[in-house]
Formats: C-alpha cells, structure tokens, sequence
C-alpha cells in the first residue's frame, strides 16, 4: 500500500525554510513573527498536466507581481523586525487554480487539484497556530491586486462599500464589527478608545497608516468610504475563511494593491514593502501591544 500524501506541512517545521506539497504547487515559508502574508494569485507555472478551469464563474486573470511584492514584504518585515513573517504562496497560474475560492471554484472541478488546495489552507493553519503559540495574537494578509479606476490600496474587511458609507455611529449601533475579519481585535485592541470602527478606519487603523506613508487606502480616516460607482474588493474566501469573524486570535484583511507605483516595477515593490512594514509596526505596537526588537 503506498505512503499517504500529506496534507499539510510536516513538521519539526524550520522558520525560513521552504516546504511545498507533493508537485510543488504550493509553497510555505514558516516564520517567527505575528504576521502571515498570502499570495495567492500571483503564480506563473502552468504545469502541462492541470487543465484550464472553465467553470461559469472561474476568474482566470493573475495579480501580476504580486508573488513577487509577498516575498519583498517579507523581507522588508523581517529586515526591520528581526523576525520572519510567515508566507505561503500559490506558485501556479490562478487559470490552473485558484487559491483564493472553495474547493470547487478553486480547482475548477479537478479532482486531482483538491489535495492541493488541502494543503494550502493546512498551511495558513500551521502558520496561525504557530503565531497563537509564540505570541497569542497575529494578523493574516491576503495580498492581491487589482485594475480599478482609483489608484488606491483597497483593505477588505468583509463590509461593502454600502455598509463603509454608514456614519461610524451607525457601524457601531449595528454592532458591524462583529461581522468583519478584524472582529477579534475590533473587540480587544490594547488602546480601548480605538476599538470598534476605530481599528477600521481610526486615525491608527491600517488604511490611516499606509495613506500617511504616501499609499492611499480606503477605509482610512482620509477615505473613509468608496464613493457610489467605485469599484471596491471587501474580502473573499481566505478572509472569510482565516480571518477573526467567527472568532479566534488572528485577524485578517485583504489588501488590493493597484499597479502603478506599487506593483509595477522592482523599485516600486521595494518601496511599497518598506512602507508596508513601517506601518504593520506602528499598528501591531499599538493594537496588539506587540513590538519588534530595536
């Protein structure tokens, strides 16, 4: 009887150290630091024996550059941390398969893809239990990218552009935080006058951050809401699904990235990572209580 395949990473597991599943699809870097990086529409193998998906509603288009941009914030976190993020990336082409969808949509019906996306989600799983095992508390970013009209970083928290244009008063008579992927930290941020509608678009939320580092973003205190006929990314499957909505210590958002000035060149990558860092600092030190070492 052959040796069955995994369906996860198999441990002792070394931070900074590569694991992949069986046909190398799937890759997870594991880390030492609070934070998990996903990318899961930026790969480009396309591997002869995996059909096209085709299903109704399949999205083949990749996020271009956005493996790439995952593994720079990574580097551009743990260069000024001094700790590793952990990082887990699709490396083949979202035509072939989409990390970002359920089992079905994901593999397009492919049964042979389904020990695949098995072991992607296992690996987001190992990373989150070893964040909650050496700190408690982490944060999960599905990075992708997006063509809209407005040149800005979308962060997807799973509310609407209908329910972001709500007064913070509303949001917070609804209780709507409890329904987004940051509802754990929305409900325990370490500067309590900032919880709620604060951690979403405060003066210290993420949005709010990366727009004082020259990265518009909405939500933020300065975009608070995509105005009626924009375009805007909420969240999807990973988010949902990795996320703190139905509880848990890891939070989740998803960042958009737009392409100019941000994803288009190695420069750009380069200078978008080290903002990004810069501003996961001041957000984890302020809501998470967390600090990297000097």
């Amino acid at each position: 009887m052959p040796p069955a395949v995994p369906t996860g990473p198999v441990g002792p597991l070394v931070v900074g150290q590569a694991y992949t599943d069986a046909p190398g699809y799937v890759e997870y870097i594991p880390g030492d630091a609070p934070l998990l990086i996903i990318a899961p529409h930026g790969g480009t193998d396309v591997p002869t024996g995996l059909p096209d998906r085709t299903c109704a509603a399949c999205v083949t288009v990749n996020d271009a550059n956005t493996q790439d941009l995952a593994r720079r914030i990574v580097e551009a976190v743990r260069t000024r941390w001094g700790v590793r993020p952990h990082l887990v990336v699709n490396r083949i082409h979202r035509r072939k398969f989409d990390a970002n969808r359920d089992l079905q949509e994901a593999t397009g019906g492919f049964n042979a893809l389904g020990p695949t996306w098995t072991w992607f989600h296992s690996a987001i799983d190992s990373a989150k239990l070893r964040i909650i095992a050496r700190t408690g508390r982490g944060l999960v970013i599905d990075l992708h990218g997006h063509a809209h009209a407005v040149p800005r970083l979308e962060l997807g928290y799973l509310l609407s552009e209908t329910q972001l244009r709500q007064s913070d008063a509303a949001l917070t008579a609804a209780n709507t935080m409890a329904t987004t992927s940051i509802r754990t930290l929305a409900g325990d941020s370490r500067v309590v006058t900032e919880r709620g509608v604060g951690v979403l678009r405060g003066p210290n939320s993420l949005g709010t951050l990366l727009t004082s580092a020259g990265y518009p973003s909405v939500p933020s205190q300065q975009d608070v809401a995509p105005k009626v006929g924009e375009d805007y990314f909420d969240g999807g499957y990973n988010t949902q699904r990795h996320g703190s909505l139905m509880g848990g210590a890891v939070d989740g958002v998803q960042i958009e990235c737009h392409f100019p000035g941000v994803r288009d060149t190695e420069a750009s990558r380069a200078a978008f990572a080290t903002a990004l860092a810069g501003a996961l600092s001041a957000y984890f030190e302020r809501h998470y209580g967390w600090k990297s070492a000097p």
